[in-house]
């Protein structure tokens, strides 16, 4: 029980504030704490400290029927889905990036891969559509609105020009 508590308010008193300097750190910071290997603990506390107390996380997909359909999560949903959706590791990686600001808003495109082990084969591509709310103290993310290869639609490929790797 002492080594729980420990860990605990070890974890609590993790300094996540490089995390939400930039557009940069924000997105870097976002793929890192999701990726990992299957049984891979990710650090959720991490994870929740990027979001406003109200962000959605809005995935689209395709139904039975083919019918295109979506979801609304918040990071709470979102880690439950994770820890009971994804047995094999999960690592995404951004290949590009569009980004607008205007005072505030920051809307970033982020054209994205995903894959079951580091290194192996791709899995899906798509996009990450991320609104994210600059006050003058950090960023945080609002909205992470995403539609994968996976629903039929193939990246166009002025999403894929200037490849980050």
């Amino acid at each position: 029980m002492a080594l729980l508590l420990s860990n605990l308010l070890l974890a609590q008193q993790k300094d996540y504030s490089k995390d939400v300097q930039s557009t940069d750190a924000i997105i870097t910071a976002l793929y890192e704490v999701i990726s990992g290997e299957a049984g891979e603990s990710r650090d959720w506390n991490r994870f929740k400290n990027l979001f406003t107390s109200d962000a959605r996380l809005i995935p689209t997909s395709k139904n039975k029927d083919a019918k295109i359909s979506y979801a609304s999560m918040t990071p709470a949903d979102y880690i439950q889905m994770f820890e009971s959706r994804i047995t094999t590791g999960f690592y995404e990686r951004e290949l590009n990036r569009l980004t607008d600001a205007y005072g505030t808003i920051v809307h970033v495109f982020s054209t994205y891969e995903t894959r079951e082990s580091k290194g192996g084969p791709v899995t899906n591509r798509g996009i990450n559509s991320i609104q994210l709310l600059k006050t003058h103290e950090r960023y945080y993310i609002m909205n992470i609105f995403w539609c994968g290869e996976n629903t039929g639609f193939l990246l166009p490929e002025h999403y894929m020009k200037g490849r980050i790797e």
